[in-house]
């Protein structure tokens, strides 16, 4: 089989298969990790070895348009208004579940903590993919805009994601690195996300400020190609430095959202279509990656680990959201639209299989295995609470507005 027939096949199956679970009501990327799991029963041994070659690539350029649309998509003026419940929102629920999933990890699968802890963080990490959609079509009532709550969750969730990858990256250093020190490396966390976001502001300031003198004679496709390019390198700087790169990378998107809004809306319109591709591709490798009897055996286990994970995300999600007034409508979206995981499981979950790990395979199931269990269960979740939260909203609007 050709790159080319397999290239035809990954994205006509990913996407039928995706409208298919859109009519069935389920989320689209679970549609395309199921037609994954079956090309990997069916066609597996005749994917040629280029595709497996360049595949971390492409995990990684999704992964940096999901997280540029992220950054693309919070304004300076959003943030103010989500105040500082949207700090919270970033940090206690990933750490409440990573901290949880790590020693479940180290009981149920007997990892050594450093394996123990890169799994936690990579299924710490909200869904993007599912999540953001959501609350982007809740914008569309403005009544539900004017509580605050879906600019909550979409900084919260965003930064959540470079929080969940930098503690999966240090994790992965120490299990890569035997000798590695332990305070060390912790230590080093805090320096490699201040070191992130501050070369991702002057990437974003120069980039924008370039773009900008010479907006007329570049055109939106080619904009959106040099920020592309300039992610990529920013990614392989934070690779060689161990700086949090993909914070940076989000953090361009920020920066030229607030320096140049015609330029964001350019390239944000164009990272859209390039989504469209860039999902398919994510969703259905990870389909494709997976192995049959690892994930058989690693099933029981691994939705135990995952339920536990959810619970203390949600308990998370309780103490970030209890510094700010809420009603228990709009804490309760905030929970379900933190259930869901997809992107980063996806973009992550071959990575220590491709480091030469002997545990790869069974977390490789274990990521599979929580995009399958909790997109589904998310999507119904936000859905449900959705419906509550815009009802309360509006009833909130018109009583305020009967007010003398």
């Amino acid at each position: 089989m050709t790159i080319n027939t397999i290239a035809v096949i990954i994205l006509l199956g990913g996407w039928s298969f995706a409208r298919l679970f859109e009519k069935l009501r389920l989320p689209n990327v679970l549609g395309m990790v199921a037609f994954g799991i079956l090309c990997s029963l069916t066609i597996k041994p005749m994917v040629p070895q280029l595709l497996w070659d360049i595949s971390p690539f492409l995990k990684s350029l999704a992964l940096i348009v999901i997280l540029l649309r992220a950054g693309l998509g919070i304004s300076r003026k959003n943030l103010q208004t989500a105040g500082k419940t949207s700090i919270f929102m970033s940090l206690i629920p990933c750490l409440f579940e990573g901290i949880a999933l790590t020693f479940v990890f180290m009981y149920l699968f007997n990892f050594a903590w450093q394996v123990a802890g890169l799994t936690a963080f990579m299924l710490s990490a909200v869904s993007l993919a599912v999540t953001v959609p959501a609350m982007l079509d809740l914008r569309q009532h403005q009544a539900a805009m004017n509580t605050g709550v879906p600019t909550i969750i979409l900084a919260g969730c965003s930064v959540d994601n470079v929080l969940a990858i930098t503690m999966f990256s240090a994790f992965l250093g120490m299990a890569t690195r035997p000798g590695a020190s332990l305070v060390r490396s912790f230590l080093e966390v805090p320096v490699s996300i201040l070191a992130g976001v501050a070369v991702g502001a002057v990437a974003g300031l120069l980039l924008v400020k370039w773009l900008d003198k010479r907006y007329q004679k570049i055109r939106a496709t080619e904009k959106t190609l040099i920020l592309l390019c300039c992610a990529l390198m920013l990614a392989e700087v934070g690779n060689l430095f161990h700086i949090a790169a993909l914070l940076g990378v989000m953090t361009i998107g920020f920066i030229m959202l607030q320096r140049s809004e015609r330029i964001a809306h350019e390239i944000a319109a164009k990272l859209g279509k390039i989504w469209v591709f860039a999902e398919i591709i994510l969703f259905v490798l990870i389909g494709l990656s997976l192995e049959g009897s690892v994930a058989a055996g690693a099933g029981f286990k691994g939705l135990i680990a995952i339920c536990i994970g959810l619970i203390f995300r949600s308990l998370g999600v309780l103490v970030a959201t209890s510094f700010r007034k809420m009603s228990r409508n709009e804490r309760l979206l905030c929970i379900m639209a933190y259930l869901p995981k997809a992107t980063t499981q996806a973009a992550l979950g071959s990575v220590a299989m491709n480091n030469g790990m002997a545990e790869g395979s069974i977390i490789l199931a274990i990521a599979v295995l929580a995009i399958v269990f909790t997109s589904p269960l998310g999507l119904i979740g936000i859905k449900f609470a959705s419906g509550r939260f815009i009802a309360e909203a509006e009833r909130t609007t018109v009583a305020c507005g009967q007010q003398p």
